[in-house]
This record gives C-alpha cells, sequence and structure tokens, in this order.
C-alpha cells in the first residue's frame, strides 16, 4: 500500500500533531450529557493511514479540526479533507476511509457529509458526488479490494 514508483506526491510534507484531548471528570460522568464536537471526530480520524504514505492524515495536513463541523442537537457532522496535491488520485479513497471510520465509531443517528475541502483538487465536484452517494458507497465497500484498502488505512485510527 505504501511506496512504490508511481506515487502521485512522492515527496509530501509532514507536518506535526496536535497535543492529545484533555481528559477531565466530567468526561468519566454518565450523568453529565457530554455533545459530540469536533476535537471528538478530529481524535476520531486523525490517525488515519494516508494511502501512498506511512503517515497520517493528520500528519500531512490533509486532516484538520478547524474544517469539521458537528452539530449534535441536529446530528449532522461535516469533514471537509485538503488532499496534498490538487490531481490526489487517492482522493476517494481517503475520504471513503473517513466516513467508513466515522460509520463504525458514531452513533446511527448521525448524518455524515465527507467532502473535499473548496479549491484543494481538480476533481473535486466529481469526487464529491461519489463520496455523498449512500449506494456508490455501499457497492464500494462490496468490493473486497477497496475494503481491505480502506481497512488498511484504518489499521492505527
Amino acid at each position: 500500500m505504501f511506496g512504490g514508483d508511481d506515487l502521485d506526491n512522492a515527496t509530501p510534507t509532514i507536518f506535526g500533531k496536535a497535543a492529545k484531548r484533555a481528559i477531565c471528570d466530567t468526561d468519566w460522568d454518565d450523568d453529565v450529557a457530554d455533545p459530540i464536537d469536533a476535537r471528538e471526530i478530529f481524535d476520531l480520524i486523525r490517525n488515519i493511514n494516508d494511502p501512498e504514505h506511512p503517515n497520517s492524515l493528520e500528519e500531512l495536513n490533509v486532516l484538520q479540526e478547524d474544517h469539521i463541523i458537528v452539530d449534535d442537537a441536529n446530528n449532522m457532522v461535516k469533514v471537509q479533507f485538503t488532499p496534498t496535491i490538487p490531481h490526489c488520485s487517492m482522493a476517494t479513497l481517503i475520504g471513503l476511509s473517513v466516513r467508513v471510520r466515522l460509520l463504525r465509531a458514531l452513533p446511527r443517528r448521525f448524518k455524515i457529509k465527507v467532502e473535499i475541502f473548496p479549491g484543494t483538487h481538480a476533481s473535486r465536484d466529481a469526487v464529491n458526488k461519489q463520496l455523498a452517494d449512500k449506494e456508490r458507497v455501499a457497492a464500494a465497500l462490496e468490493n473486497s479490494h477497496l475494503l481491505e484498502a480502506v481497512n488498511t488505512c484504518l489499521q492505527s485510527a
């Protein structure tokens, strides 16, 4: 999965990682209402592996906390990601990996929207259309090779 001669971006810029979320006493108290927020979503997806490089999506700056919108009251999560280059052929796989991670981790009440951040990819509209189509996502996950690629990306998430 990693490496090879046909990388879209052979030398990506590596960024630092955000500090871990501080844990407080109320985090363990089941009587305290704890709405899901952008940081919690970021913590769920930050360690997803890039399909081409041995780095996380956070380290490559593909995922950023300030590109996540959560409306807990209305059951909506929106994640926008930034591919490392404008013609990244892995953008759909990255988006699918983010979507699958959230589908597996969040309560079913949430509507999850994953899309490419505006102005960062040449085929943004086409990729976003694929990621928003529930039937296409379901069909993609029935493909054993694609599911294996997604699961490889999610190994350390």
